[in-house]
């Protein structure tokens, strides 16, 4: 585990590139974040649903030259690739997987970096900071992306490498927990409603858009539903579990909730990001596996959820 500044390489997502004349209308209809509130100086964070309003994925998204690059989980890009082919060609708007054009660096304890890199990112949470050959964007906590056409990764990372540690995909991944930023990735692909995984509290629902796949169900939940399962951050004494993970209480004859993304925090610890059960959490008494495994410990969050906040967006 490293203490310190890190960077690391963040080739665990795919690199999505939906361009033309008409990307912009098309996504708005697709997404759940506004694309309106895009810009060449701010990303957002947003996710796809089926019409039951389900996440199929979850991703950052910014606009690039003649369209918008969407960075999700590897396991998904297949799946998002022929969901979204289906329906734009209907549109002046191609999609592409542009994974192998792009390299993307994550920067771990940002609070930490030397002055020629911390010169490089923007001050606020999702910003975008353009560079020659160079999109620098920070992130909630403590935490920014380097993005590079591939033809120049190897200067940055021989760059970064001169100036941090290399960190590990644990490190990134706990940083992201600590962050309370969940993830749909391949083991929980339509598990989960975004205000399960508290996306609307961390800028990628927007509830003034308008139509999107799914919009009916999450406004309805939003401003009508009692949410009964949402997402908490956890740890727990062992190895990570895997996402998808199921969590069980004695409240319940069955499971209470699913692991969104956990990683290795030392000492024989772990942390995560689950989505669980109000009354479970309530209860207190949450179980790995089964009733009998081992017991989590509930953490503290770095934000706090505000209803009548987020519908203003």
């Amino acid at each position: 585990m490293t203490t310190s500044a890190f960077f690391c390489r963040l080739d665990h997502e795919a690199v999505l590139a939906v361009r033309g004349p008409e990307a912009a209308k098309f996504l708005q209809g697709q997404l759940t974040c506004n694309l309106n509130y895009l810009s060449a100086t701010a990303s957002s964070l947003g996710a796809r649903c089926t019409p039951k309003g389900r996440m199929t994925s979850s991703f950052r998204i910014l606009p690039e030259t003649d369209g918008y690059l969407l960075a999700l989980d590897g396991e998904l890009r297949d799946s998002q690739l022929a969901d979204l082919k289906k329906y734009i060609v209907f549109s002046k708007a191609t999609i592409a997987d542009e994974s192998a054009d792009w390299q993307r660096f994550g920067l771990g304890q940002c609070e930490a970096l030397p002055a020629e890199l911390a010169a490089l990112l923007p001050e606020e949470n999702d910003a975008i900071r353009a560079h020659e050959h160079l999109l620098a964007i920070r992130l909630p906590g403590a935490r920014a992306e380097l993005w590079t056409r591939a033809a120049q990764a190897d200067e940055l990372q021989q760059q970064l490498r001169s100036l941090l540690s290399e960190g590990s995909l644990n490190d990134w991944r706990l940083a992201q927990i600590r962050a309370g930023i969940g993830q749909v990735v391949g083991a929980t692909r339509e598990l989960f409603i975004p205000q399960m995984i508290n996306l609307q509290a961390v800028g990628g629902v927007s509830f003034k858009k308008g139509c999107y796949t799914g919009q009916e169900i999450v406004a309805r939940m939003q401003y009508l539903g009692k949410l009964k399962r949402r997402l908490y951050h956890l740890s727990l004494t062992g190895p990570a579990p895997a996402a998808g993970s199921e969590l069980f209480s004695p409240v319940h004859s069955s499971s209470v909730g699913e692991v969104v993304i956990a990683a290795d925090a030392g000492n024989g610890q772990c942390e995560l990001l689950a989505v669980l059960q109000e009354d479970a959490v309530n209860d207190g008494r949450i179980h790995l596996a089964s009733l009998e495994g081992p017991a989590l410990q509930l953490l503290k969050l770095p934000y706090t959820l505000n209803a009548d906040q987020e519908i203003q967006r």
